[in-house]
């Protein structure tokens, strides 16, 4: 997939940059695997805001993911290509040898009629599902399971991979996109690839409208609030807080560690990467 930028008859196209889905499936997604989500907008059940900046966003069909994979031993073909207007990386819908359909994660790489498998001792190929512990250390992986059968937890956006580094005893070292470095459970299901959309990282929305088709709504800067709405609020003329950068409640920001899991510190072997 490609970007496209178009002609500036106004001025939000002058600077919008989109990804090119001329390839995607372009009919309605398959019924019996799609689903009516409520949208909140971010209020809980006494109608108070309870998470901000959120809108209901253009009307949308919750497409039903299959993050299991525990089809095994059975191949489908590649249907079609379609995008998902939940995730960033496309899905694709499969169809297995008794005929049962699914919608699964897209990686890069594949196409319509090729055939994805799930099982032990497959083909090292983008698409197949296999145990994390039988991949060979170097391969670029996605939909990563954290427990044996619960389902895939890590790496499902657009563009991203994990990469196996070796195994040590029942586990297999994994680094996440983020530069951790953790163990997981040799049992766990991943699948070969990187996802797909990898140009969604490129894409500049151009105008604030497009925003609020997505389901985002305004935000505010603190320092443009008055002292009783923000702790960076009020000041002379352009102040830029005069504090440690806190969210309207005084809790940290930009930085602040708030992970609190002991039982977990054990598997992490070396932590996130951090970016200048």
């Amino acid at each position: 997939m490609t970007l496209k930028s178009f002609k500036p008859y106004t001025k939000s196209m002058r600077t919008t940059i989109l990804v090119d889905k001329n390839d995607l499936w372009k009919g309605k997604p398959e019924k019996k695997l799609v689903s009516l989500r409520t949208r909140s907008s971010g209020r809980n059940n006494q109608g108070r805001i309870t998470s901000r900046h959120k809108s209901s966003g253009h009307k949308k069909k919750y497409r039903m993911i299959d993050f299991h994979r525990n089809k095994t031993n059975i191949s489908a073909i590649i249907k079609r290509v379609e995008y998902d207007p939940f995730r960033s990386a496309n899905i694709m819908l499969v169809e297995y040898e008794d005929k049962t359909m699914s919608y699964i994660l897209a990686p890069a790489g594949v196409s319509v009629g090729d055939k994805v498998s799930s099982g032990s001792q497959l083909d090292i190929k983008p698409g197949n599902s296999m145990i994390i512990g039988e991949i060979p250390s170097g391969t670029m992986i996605h939909n990563l399971e954290m427990l044996p059968g619960a389902g895939a937890k890590l790496v499902r956006s657009a563009g991203s991979y994990a990469t196996i580094m070796g195994q040590d005893q029942d586990y297999t070292l994994v680094k996440l996109s983020s530069g951790e470095t953790r163990k997981i459970l040799s049992k766990c299901r991943a699948t070969i690839g990187q996802l797909s959309n990898v140009d969604n990282k490129n894409k500049k929305i151009g105008k604030a409208g497009r925003n609020r088709w997505l389901g985002k709504r305004p935000r505010v800067r603190g320092v443009a609030m008055n002292p009783v709405d923000h702790p960076h609020g009020g000041g002379e003329g352009k102040t830029s807080g005069g504090r440690n950068p806190v969210t309207p409640w005084g809790k940290g920001t930009k930085g602040l560690k708030t992970r609190n899991n002991k039982k977990t510190d054990k598997f992490i072997i070396s932590r996130k990467v951090k970016r200048k």
